[in-house]
């Protein structure tokens, strides 16, 4: 999709929104004046123009692609979430729970009754409600689970036995199989009795009687073979395939990699038991960037933008009480030096510049540091090379703005000494910043935690207290 594309896209889906909240804006408005009114006049409720705005959202909603729908929910408060979610058409329901934020997910299957859920879990897939299983209530699960037919039933058994970080996790069952002894005529007529093809269906499985996976048959060596060729003879042997324990992330590279639409997934045996398609690793890669970055924000879950204040505060408080923790270490840290800063003012007004371009230099290390322990491109005996690489980054970043802030100090206090303590201090408080932005998500990594996991706090927290430290021990050493 070219840029243009999704400028027109954005644009339209803007448009959709601001349409629904004019419409919501009417309706709420008019059953507000009715509600005032005495009950002789409550017949406005039922009027044509109350029922023109409901026709009018009506029409709009029944229009929008599931995705669509749940982008507006996002946007919207909690009670006009859930009158649109009330007109929303019930076939739209799994798809729409689907495409939904975990928190706004939440909130939608509140608001549902048992019945409601097991009728939108039906109308998906296995894959698809494993996915949305672990938000359903336990009786919702079971009841859906006496709905299916046994195969089905099977296979949503097995993707919610699969880790959430797993190939298994984002499998989809819904193949199409082929032996490898029959005609490519014999393909397209089977084809052809399909009402549809599996969503991103780029190639067909080539099995034996056994399910073993001996190839894949693409669809474009289908449409410029002879009919009377057979299909071990223009099928691919070199596949890349994937096992169900797998990690996800590495699914992600190989697609990312090969360009891959979609890819087997076999068992030990070499049996097939489904596939993994583009559309399901981009998501898996969206959802995951959006935890890494909330990770480093130091939040712990996904909120949602209009959730109650309280359920809100419990996301935020720990790294908050963490950050005031730090925070006082700090001001302990200055006020060690509160003599010194007597004797020399200025240095109360040009700490917060080291402590600033410190924290910044780690925030830039730890991006880095973060996205190359995600893509394993870190070991143990690149570690040391690594820090040796951002120390001499820090070193040149160091003397070179350093100066500028030396130089900018003399300018402002006419003081040689100053600018001097000022660019050494910009200096050391970089190289700590180097140090301890790769040291953090390593340390992490090390420990089986997420390597984003506050680490955007805890390196601030440390370019503050280690920079206030530094800069207020050179100006009491050299300058007082």
């Amino acid at each position: 999709m070219t840029e243009d594309n999704k400028n027109e896209d954005s644009e339209k889906l803007q448009s959709y929104l601001q349409r629904v909240i004019a419409l919501l804006s009417k309706y709420k408005l008019l059953e507000g004046f009715v509600h005032l009114q005495d009950d002789q006049d409550k017949t406005l409720a039922d009027s044509s123009v109350q029922k023109k705005n409901l026709d009018e959202l009506q029409q709009l909603l029944d229009k929008l692609h599931p995705a669509d729908i749940a982008h507006i929910l996002e946007a919207l408060p909690l009670e006009d979430r859930l009158i649109i979610w009330g007109m929303v058409k019930p076939e739209y329901d799994g798809e729409v729970l689907l495409e939904a934020s975990d928190a706004v997910r939440e909130t939608l299957i509140t608001d549902m009754g048992s019945q409601e859920l097991v009728a939108a879990a039906e109308q998906l897939n296995a894959d698809e409600i494993a996915d949305l299983a672990p938000d359903l209530p336990q009786d919702v699960i079971e009841d859906v689970f006496r709905s299916l037919p046994i195969a089905e039933r099977e296979q949503l058994r097995a993707a919610m036995s699969y880790p959430e970080d797993s190939v298994g996790a984002l499998m989809d069952f819904d193949v199409i199989t082929v032996r490898e002894d029959v005609r490519i005529e014999v393909v397209l007529r089977y084809l052809r009795r399909l009402e549809e093809l599996p969503d991103h269906t780029d190639q067909l499985f080539v099995v034996d009687r056994e399910e073993h996976l001996k190839g894949v048959l693409l669809i474009s060596k289908i449409l410029v073979s002879d009919p009377d060729t057979l299909v071990e003879n223009v099928m691919s042997r070199e596949i890349i395939t994937l096992r169900p324990g797998d990690k996800a992330q590495d699914a992600a590279y190989a697609f990312e990699r090969y360009d891959l639409v979609s890819a087997s997934i076999i068992d030990h045996d070499k049996k097939l038991l489904g596939r993994v398609t583009v559309n399901t690793v981009i998501d898996y890669i969206r959802e995951k960037s959006e935890n890494e970055a909330l990770n480093l924000a130091g939040l712990r879950e996904e909120e949602d933008l209009f959730a109650p204040v309280l359920k809100s505060v419990k996301n935020r408080w720990v790294w908050l009480a963490v950050n005031l923790v730090t925070a006082f270490v700090a001001s302990r840290v200055i006020g060690l030096f509160e003599d010194s800063i007597e004797k020399l003012v200025a240095l109360a007004a040009l700490m917060p510049i080291i402590a600033g371009i410190g924290g910044n230099s780690g925030n830039q290390t730890i991006t880095m540091i973060v996205r190359a322990l995600a893509l394993d491109q870190i070991n143990s005996g690149s570690a040391w090379k690594l820090i040796r690489k951002e120390i001499g980054v820090s070193i040149v970043n160091g003397l070179i703005w350093g100066a500028v802030v030396g130089m900018f100090t003399f300018a402002i206090y006419q003081n040689i000494e100053l600018g001097l303590v000022m660019m050494l201090a910009m200096l050391l408080n970089l190289l700590l910043a180097a140090l301890l932005g790769v040291l953090i998500p390593m340390t992490l990594r090390k420990f089986g935690r997420d390597p984003a996991l506050g680490s955007s706090v805890l390196i601030t927290a440390v370019t503050d207290s280690g920079g206030f430290f530094i800069f207020l021990s050179l100006a009491t050493l050299f300058l007082l």
